[in-house]
């Protein structure tokens, strides 16, 4: 499998500037069980893709929108990927500029899915303010923009209660919206709220979702999600402290998707920010012996964590130390 990077250091510098997120320092359904029908088509091996060559819609695409954490660094926004497969967008987490981000993906990668308008599905692997402060921006600016239908999202306990307090907050701006010049329809910003628990939690056409449980800190509730279609299975780890299950869930994965801090940095840190971070994150070497356990195709890390500077290559070869497959640094707008 080859990694198709579409990232455009103009786009960049033209989409950067809002809700920007970045490494920290010491921060913090429809459900048929059948499986999908029809022939499969071969192993999912990206082409080689020309600037002027458009990507097959119906193939599944990763595009990271967002690889960042608490922090600020200016060209890492919040915490998203999107699935694009079937000519739909699904997102999972909405981290701040998340709506922007998906503009900003259309652009580059040619899928016209991650329109503002079109992005219509949504999954919560927590409720953290980083992976969440881009929520608002999801139900309303694809609404304001031309979307035709309710979003719907779906996420761990709390999501109906967050989702009916982000409405009742925006109540004027969406009156004014109804009520005046613009006469939106009020029907399309109904947001269809999900809280699910693990299992199988979404299944149409295209795509099936399983969440799975994952241990992060004191969350009650926090999830990763097998996402599979036709031609790709990918795993999102979510925020998780180390899991060893993920080994079994992940096993023979097209794409492991996990976040991951540097190892050796921590180990430099005082003992109360060791002791946070082993609890809600995982270490790049950790990563690595996951992935070498489930014997997935492919590693991307998110929402990295250099806690004592690390470099990227550094955690890449973290993750090497026990995996021999492909291991890619994410960054945002990259495109698998």
């Amino acid at each position: 499998m080859r990694r198709q990077l579409c990232t455009s250091s103009l786009l960049l510098a033209l989409f950067v500037g809002v809700g920007c997120v970045a490494a920290p320092t010491d921060e913090a359904s429809p459900t048929v069980a059948s499986e999908p029908t029809g022939v499969a088509p071969p192993p999912f091996v990206p082409p080689a893709q020309g600037a002027d060559e458009p990507r097959d819609p119906l193939r599944t695409w990763v595009v990271l929108l967002g690889t960042g954490t608490p922090g600020s660094e200016p060209d890492r926004f919040g915490p998203s990927t999107a699935i694009v497969a079937g000519g739909n967008a699904y997102v999972i987490d909405a981290g701040p500029g998340v709506v922007r981000r998906a503009a900003a993906g259309a652009i580059v990668s040619g899928l016209t899915a991650l329109q503002p308008a079109n992005l219509r599905v949504a999954f919560f692997t927590h409720l953290h303010s980083d992976h969440t402060l881009g929520y608002p921006d999801l139900i309303l600016s694809p609404w304001v923009l031309g979307r035709s239908e309710p979003l719907r999202a779906y996420g761990p306990p709390g999501l109906e209660a967050m989702t009916t307090a982000l409405l009742e907050a925006y109540r004027e701006d969406i009156r004014a919206r109804v009520e005046g010049p613009e006469q939106l329809r009020r029907d399309f910003l109904d947001v269809q709220t999900h809280e699910v628990e693990p299992g199988l939690i979404y299944d149409d056409d295209v795509l099936r979702v399983e969440a799975f449980a994952v241990p992060h800190g004191t969350w009650d509730h926090a999830y990763g999600f097998k996402l599979m279609t036709a031609d790709r299975t990918v795993v999102i780890s979510g925020d998780t402290g180390p899991f060893d299950g993920l080994a079994d869930i992940a096993e023979g994965a097209d794409v492991l998707i996990h976040e991951a801090y540097g190892a050796e940095g921590l180990r430099d840190r005082d003992a109360a920010i060791q002791q946070y971070h082993a609890a809600m994150h995982t270490s790049a070497v950790k990563v690595g012996e996951i992935a070498a356990q489930a014997g997935v195709a492919m590693v991307i890390l998110t929402h990295q964590l250099h806690l004592g500077g690390e470099t990227e290559e550094a955690l890449v070869d973290q993750v090497r130390l026990s995996f021999d497959g492909e291991v890619v640094y994410g960054h945002d707008l990259d495109i698998f």
